[in-house]
């Protein structure tokens, strides 16, 4: 089976920073991964570099069976991958339901109805014709990962989505990421709240200095528990 994300000696760089060293995951279609690590790991960097918005990359980037190492952004994301920034990039001068309809649709796939994206996300109904300014935290953050699904991306690249956010939303988005897996979408997650993701993932990555330094199945998360609590503090 190819794999949704394969990503081989990946190296990346800010400038004259040298931030990831020989990075290399897989991903299957349909997992959810979950990248963990202390802030500065390199976490956020390899999601950028997977979309192509860090400045130089060089390695292996394999998104079904395609090379993206040398493709602009746009290209990465007509591959069918859809990147959910930490600080979520809703149009406070539009509505929910124009934030929404924004972006345009991938040739990869069809994305998501508004029909569709109202059930799983029945607050956004609510608020459709709410501006953008009024939503809260936690509805921003539903609207960023709607949009991307209505775009039809099947790899979804998702930064922090619960930080900041009451444990009742918590808990809305850990269903929505469970119900997205029930459709076949494969997800990447960057995610400081353990609690939040390790029911979620199939697989872990940690980080560290811009490394691979574990990896395991959720099967082994208990086992592992030492090496965690060592390397992240949880």
């Amino acid at each position: 089976m190819t794999a949704a994300l394969e990503i081989s000696q990946l190296r990346a760089w800010y400038g004259e920073s040298h931030i990831l060293h020989d990075v290399n995951l897989t991903v299957k279609p349909g997992e959810v991964v979950t990248l963990l690590g202390r802030n500065g790991a390199g976490r956020t960097t390899t999601l950028r570099a997977i979309m192509g918005l860090t400045g130089t990359r060089k390695g292996s980037i394999r998104i079904n069976g395609q090379e993206a190492i040398g493709l602009p952004t746009h290209k990465v994301a007509h591959l069918g991958v859809g990147y959910c920034p930490e600080e979520r990039g809703i149009f406070a001068s539009l509505t929910t339901e124009e934030n929404l309809l924004l972006p345009p649709a991938l040739k990869t796939g069809q994305g998501m109805s508004v029909e569709e994206i109202y059930e799983m996300f029945p607050n956004l109904k609510e608020r459709r014709n709410s501006q953008g300014t009024r939503l809260s935290g936690g509805e921003q953050q539903m609207l960023a990962v709607a949009r991307i699904l209505r775009t039809g991306a099947r790899l979804l690249l998702l930064d922090e989505i619960s930080e900041g956010l009451a444990p009742v939303i918590v808990q809305g988005l850990a269903r929505m990421i469970r119900a997205l897996k029930a459709k076949g979408y494969t997800i990447v997650m960057v995610e400081q709240n353990f609690r939040f993701a390790a029911p979620l993932a199939d697989r872990f990555y940690v980080m560290e200095h811009g490394r691979i330094v574990e990896s395991f199945a959720s099967s082994e998360l208990d086992a592992r528990m030492p090496v965690l609590t060592e390397l992240l503090g949880v």
